[in-house]
């Protein structure tokens, strides 16, 4: 564990190892002698959890004093699918209250949700980094935001009314600056504070690709990305730019608009990421695919760990993860020789 291994490795400064990171580990239950099954009883505190499995890295972000929007205004309960062993996360979505594209259109996130002052914001995030330092003093914990300009959008009003109102990229662009006036206020008190890298999350495409026209993407969304991540840059944070699907399409534009790094899921093929970006930008993620952990052999996942080795020793800087996590159904065995074979296999 080494949260500078994680910090050279975003800086693209040489390692003699691989930083690495999971999420959704939470799910699994640590037990004595470092297996995984239910019962609290047996759960070890997270700080164990994240020893036991050797991360560098935790993917932390927080959106901020007035992240809370369903106390604050109008927005959409999707709800949420059973991914817990329990099934206890299962929740039922309810009808939004955004009935016609007028309605998507005419709003503003910023009059909807408020703000606090820049300097409240400002110390709400330094007491939050300091609480995950001295809670994960070995690990590497980011700052960032989660509902940026696309998220925002599909939180406050659901997908099936944000493709409705996005037909119109015209009247929609507004809506989308909206979004990125509230999210230029977050990064602008992120770039005040000590923390040393962000992520920016926006889950701006679906497992297909792009759902809008990509034009749409390089005039009203990308470019705003770049404006979020000035005043990042200019206090020397470094950027880590995540999205689940496959967003190969905008990769370029989204390295160009400033990011340091990407943060991407197994669909985003890692032998063409590693090609393209090994020599410039910090990738975190693998070839490893939850579902092959899941419903598939040891010699797959090995194979496929082997294969992620291989490409990422061409690469300057990347953070090892199975990138579209762990999920709470992973048989025990399997997950502690995937845990264990990539320990002791991850030196350069």
């Amino acid at each position: 564990m080494s949260r500078q291994l994680a910090l050279d490795t975003i800086s693209l400064k040489p390692t003699d190892r691989f930083a690495r990171t999971e999420y959704s580990l939470e799910y699994h239950q640590l037990k004595e002698g470092g297996g995984t099954g239910p019962g609290p009883d047996r759960a070890a505190s997270p700080r164990e959890l994240y020893r036991q499995w050797d991360l560098d890295f935790l993917w932390t972000v927080e959106d901020g004093l007035r992240g809370d929007w369903a106390r604050l205004g109008r927005c959409t309960d999707m709800g949420h699918a059973s991914y817990a062993s329990d099934g206890s996360d299962l929740h039922l979505g309810a009808e939004g209250p955004f009935a016609t594209p007028e309605d998507v259109w005419a709003f503003d996130a910023v009059a909807e949700y408020g703000l606090p002052t820049a300097d409240e914001q400002v110390a709400a995030y330094e007491s939050w980094i300091a609480r995950k330092r001295a809670d994960f003093p070995d690990q590497l914990c980011t700052g960032g935001y989660y509902k940026t300009i696309v998220s925002g959008a599909i939180q406050a009003f659901g997908w099936d009314m944000l493709l409705e109102a996005a037909a119109d990229p015209v009247r929609m662009d507004r809506v989308w600056d909206g979004f990125f006036r509230r999210t230029k206020f977050h990064m602008d008190a992120w770039a005040r504070t000590s923390v040393e890298a962000v992520i920016q999350h926006d889950d701006f495409v679906w497992t297909a690709g792009a759902f809008m026209r990509p034009e749409i993407y390089r005039s009203s969304i990308i470019p705003r990305y770049a404006e979020l991540w000035k005043p990042l840059r200019a206090a020397g944070k470094k950027v880590l730019f995540c999205s689940d699907g496959d967003f190969r399409e905008f990769a370029d534009d989204i390295v160009a608009a400033g990011a340091d790094g990407l943060i991407f899921e197994p669909v985003m093929d890692f032998a063409e990421m590693t090609a393209r970006f090994g020599g410039t930008t910090a990738l975190v993620g693998s070839a490893v695919d939850c579902r092959d952990l899941t419903f598939g052999t040891w010699d797959q996942v090995r194979a496929s760990i082997d294969r992620s080795l291989g490409l990422a020793r061409a690469c300057r800087g990347v953070i090892l993860a199975t990138g579209n996590h762990l999920p709470a159904n992973i048989p025990e065995p399997i997950l502690m020789q995937y845990r264990d074979y990539l320990q002791e296999n991850r030196g350069r």
